[in-house]
């Protein structure tokens, strides 16, 4: 019997260091790692038998759907987009979740739509929520505040300039003129000084320039910076649940206005501190009790919601390694 742990496909300019952050959390489950399998290729594995922690955004390559037969998976922490999810569950599909259920959702958009289809699904939270072996004592904390891909899905040039397909399209609806909305929001909820003070990180990395054990040495270089933070403001989830889980206070700015990415928050948007922002008013709101504009100054405290799920995620993964271990 192997231990798997996820890894991803880039696409063909960038990958996201934030899947190595989710593949971190379910690492810490496994008495060893044994070997790599590619989340878009689940299908294709042909290995000896593999235990593997399915956790994250299922998936971008729908026909090779579902995984091999080679692979014991735990499914927890488990996002089916609204995108996927017309060819992910056809018959067969919804018979491989029946056979592993119950299936701990991510969010309450996925618990929902397995639910409708009859599967046993409940809200699970994500399995980030579980990186408080990356907590430092506060008094490693330091005065940093990073500020991480925010309003990412706003219109930028990595985005408009990916392709000629995406120039063509920024250039139809107008975003390639709009390609300022990320400042000038940035500039209405944080003051000069914080904006000026603060470190900028990306999460979003060159394609084709890193292995595989380059890219967790990079998540993990991230969590401990994130763990020693004074502050994180950020648009990705995969830094905002880990911060909640070690402590950092933080701030997630949502921008989306699209079902493919509010789909995804549907129920962790509550577990942290949140500024809306709407595009089509020009409105921003927040959800926690500062008035006007953040400063370095503002004192920003975590929700503790969060606390439930990490501990329930927790006794599940290693219920389920220690199972599996007993049963090999």
């Amino acid at each position: 019997m192997k231990y798997g742990l996820m890894t991803y496909t880039e696409n063909k300019k960038t990958f996201n260091i934030g899947d190595y952050i989710q593949s971190l959390a379910a690492k810490q489950f496994l008495p060893q790692v044994d070997c790599f399998i590619n989340r878009e290729k689940l299908a294709e594995y042909q290995d000896s038998e593999a235990i593997l922690i399915m956790n994250g955004w299922f998936t971008h390559n729908t026909t090779n759907w579902v995984p091999s037969k080679n692979i014991r998976p735990l499914l927890i922490s488990f996002h089916v987009n609204n995108t996927a999810a017309p060819n992910m569950l056809n018959d067969k599909g919804i018979n491989f979740l029946k056979n592993n259920e119950p299936i701990g959702c991510r969010d309450y958009f996925t618990m929902n739509l397995l639910q409708a289809k009859g599967i046993d699904a409940y809200f699970s939270g994500c399995l980030t929520l579980t990186l408080d072996n990356y907590r430092v004592d506060d008094s490693e904390r330091g005065n940093d505040i990073y500020i991480v891909d925010p309003l990412y899905g706003f219109p930028n040039k990595q985005r408009i300039f990916y392709d000629i397909k995406s120039l063509l399209r920024a250039t139809r609806n107008g975003d390639i003129f709009n390609m300022h909305l990320k400042k000038r929001y940035l500039k209405k909820i944080f003051t000069r000084e914080f904006l000026r003070k603060a470190h900028y990180i990306k999460q979003e990395l060159p394609a084709k320039t890193y292995t595989e054990e380059q890219k967790f040495a990079m998540a993990e270089a991230l969590l401990h910076k994130y763990a020693r933070a004074k502050l994180v403001v950020t648009s990705r989830i995969h830094c905002a649940l880990p911060c909640l889980a070690l402590g950092t206070p933080v701030i997630y700015i949502n921008g989306f206005d699209s079902f493919v990415d509010s789909c995804r928050l549907d129920g962790l948007a509550d577990l942290f501190n949140r500024v809306d922002v709407d595009r089509s008013t020009g409105k921003v709101s927040n959800s926690f009790n500062i008035k006007g504009k953040i400063s370095s100054k503002s004192r920003v405290v975590n929700p503790i919601f969060y606390k439930n799920l990490k501990n329930s995620m927790k006794d599940k993964c290693q219920e389920f390694i220690k199972n599996d271990f007993i049963s090999s």
